[in-house]
């Protein structure tokens, strides 16, 4: 084997070394009680959900997506539903619950707490429901069904999103080890909706402000083109709007020279659209 084929071998190597496995978890209903509730921004709302009935959770992903029930008007607590691989179903007589898709915050298994960020929007039942939420109301929650691990053996890591990905982005921040390099760019609407980090890695943060963008605007791809990339081997993860995702995806890999291969993308929502998520990987 000469030196070239030697090269080629290790690079090989070393891209299924660095793929990532996914974990499968029983699927599991837990009704839970509001323990908490705090502004972290404008914006944005953490609610710490707790109960007995969270023995046995796990989320060892950091973008990691479990699926809350809101109770239906009138009823102080959701539907208990029969989970299936693919299918939700609910007892006949009770009104179903409005279902979405949010990331685990933080999960502690001594006190039993889960915590959950919520990104306020205009109108919405999430967010709506977030901003009356008050101790000893009762939420349900679904999953995790899996998890995505992903390696952090990396020179370093990019990590993009709008407010909606702000948890896994501080998830992933909190976890990477000690040494790790991380450069992060997240849209929010104003400075006062950016959230401190904590973190043991060199991460470099750009934050963009939406302010009064029109509607259609993509200040995320712009800023894309002015911050600087530092050198060696990187892993992407973008979240957020699935058409501003797509384009971060293609400019990552048309012109910031990603390994597709290292690339995760993700659409938290669409324009038009509600209960969305897109995987945007090929």
């Amino acid at each position: 084997m000469n030196e070239v084929q030697q090269v080629i071998r290790k690079s090989n190597r070393d891209e299924d070394e660095r793929q990532p496995h996914r974990v499968r978890h029983e699927l599991r209903f837990r009704l839970l009680d509001v323990r908490q509730v705090e502004k972290l921004t404008p914006h944005m709302t953490r609610i710490t959900l707790g109960g007995d009935e969270l023995e046995g959770f796990t989320s060892p992903g950091f973008d990691d997506h479990v699926k809350l029930f809101f109770p239906a008007p009138g009823e102080d607590a959701p539907s208990r539903p029969e989970l299936g691989e693919k299918s939700v179903t609910f007892p006949d007589g009770r009104a179903h619950p409005i279902m979405r898709d949010f990331t685990p915050r933080h999960y502690d298994p001594v006190a039993r707490t889960l915590q959950i960020d919520f990104a306020l929007h205009d109108g919405g039942p999430a967010s709506d429901w977030a901003r009356q939420a008050r101790p000893g109301q009762m939420l349900g929650v679904g999953g995790p069904r899996g998890s995505f691990i992903l390696p952090t053996d990396f020179d370093w890591h990019l990590l993009i999103g709008d407010e909606t990905a702000l948890p896994a982005i501080a998830r992933r921040l909190d976890e990477l080890p000690v040494g790790a390099r991380a450069v992060v760019l997240v849209e929010v609407k104003g400075e006062a909706d950016e959230l401190p980090f904590e973190t043991n890695a060199v991460a470099t943060i750009h934050w963009v402000h939406r302010g009064k963008a029109l509607p259609n605007a993509t200040p995320l791809v712009e800023a894309l083109k002015t911050i600087p990339f530092p050198g060696g081997e990187y892993h992407a993860w973008i979240a957020g709007e699935s058409e501003t995702v797509k384009q971060l995806r293609q400019a990552l890999i048309a012109e910031h020279g990603a390994n597709p291969k290292w690339v995760r993308a993700s659409g938290y929502w669409r324009r038009g659209a509600t209960a969305v998520h897109d995987s945007l990987d090929e």
